[in-house]
């Protein structure tokens, strides 16, 4: 008997200290609702499900319709050298690309970065391509990944593919030192056409040059008045400082911040989607530019600013007549609602 008490006891305890820890690491249900926080299940119900209409869903999830889309609506975008939608237009990619020396190639349907292949040079001696970390690649390279983009092996489930050819987005030097190999962008959350919350996404070698938080990128929650940086975390965890470059994420400033914000909330306009994210990325001669759309934002983005999505949703819910507003109304809106006052 005393045998088994002592068992159960040692079992109590470490139960006990698993729940400890437990604690520690995860918010309960009811302890991230009173910090507003939205769970996916309250994402894709009330705002996706409610505030997308799934026939516009094609608009974003196919990057050659965002482009031409984006066009009709005179929203600037990286410029599209062309595209190739079967196997047999292949053979033909040299001659589509022509003269261009830097250039970026991607799937029109891709998602967290895969399959995206960024040319920055040619070398004249052996007409190979210089990839952005500096290795060389060959037209028969070249050639390869299209046909694997085309047969969809960075596609959503799957699926036939096209391919995207768009020139080089030469990232605005102001950002020199906050990314490691890889363009950085400004991700914001557009809900009935009002920024409500911003962050930047930061490539470093865990992440292999890509602004994918999942994989290691650092996420930079920015002030919506200010379009300063408030906090930065990796790995869902708080940093100061970039872990490849050591440059201070915190004294991070975005230029051109009403501009981004207001081709942020055109894209409601554009898109007819209630509830999207806009990657907006600051070429250095061209300005903001929209990168893409996404009709399915991540949650991550509330860890990034240390804050909640769902008053900001409730406020603008909350709104009458706000489909007379314009986009620079609607952006006002925002930077006096959901920006950080400082001292």
């Amino acid at each position: 008997m005393k045998l088994l008490d002592s068992l159960k006891e040692q079992t109590s305890q470490a139960v006990s200290r698993l729940r400890g820890q437990i604690a520690g690491r995860y918010a309960s249900p009811l302890d991230m609702t009173q910090y507003g926080i939205m769970g996916m299940n309250q994402r894709n119900v009330n705002y996706i499900g409610r505030y997308n209409r799934r026939d516009l869903f094609p608009l974003v999830d196919n990057k050659l319709l965002t482009k031409k889309i984006a066009a009709q609506h005179q929203v600037k975008s990286p410029t599209l050298i062309g595209s190739l939608q079967n196997q047999h237009e292949v053979a033909g990619i040299s001659e589509l690309i022509g003269a261009h020396t830097e250039f970026c190639v991607k799937p029109a349907h891709g998602s967290g970065g895969k399959g995206i292949l960024v040319i920055k040079g040619r070398d004249i001696a052996s007409g190979n391509f210089i990839k952005s970390s500096g290795a060389t690649i060959t037209l028969h390279d070249l050639e390869r990944h299209v046909t694997n983009t085309l047969a969809g092996l960075f596609s959503l489930g799957g699926r036939p593919d096209f391919v995207l050819i768009e020139e080089l987005i030469h990232f605005d030097n102001v950002f020199s030192g906050y990314s490691y190999d890889g363009v950085p962008d400004t991700r914001v959350i557009v809900f009935q056409g009002f920024p409500v919350m911003c962050m930047m996404r930061l490539s470093t070698a865990a992440s292999d040059g890509k602004a994918n938080l999942h994989q290691g990128a650092v996420g930079v929650g920015i002030c919506l008045r200010t379009g300063r940086a408030v906090r930065a975390v990796q790995y869902n965890l708080p940093i100061h400082y970039h872990p490849d470059t050591d440059k201070d994420l915190l004294s991070l400033r975005v230029p051109h911040w009403q501009e981004v914000l207001e081709l942020a909330s055109s894209c409601y306009d554009m898109s007819g989607l209630g509830y999207i994210g806009t990657d907006i990325v600051l070429d250095r001669d061209k300005g903001p530019m929209l990168l893409e759309l996404n009709a399915r934002p991540g949650l991550a983005i509330q860890i990034c600013n240390n804050a909640g999505l769902l008053p900001r949703l409730r406020l603008i819910e909350g709104l009458f007549k706000k489909h007379r507003l314009t986009v620079t109304q609607r952006v006002e809106f925002a930077k006096e609602h959901f920006g950080v006052y400082e001292a």
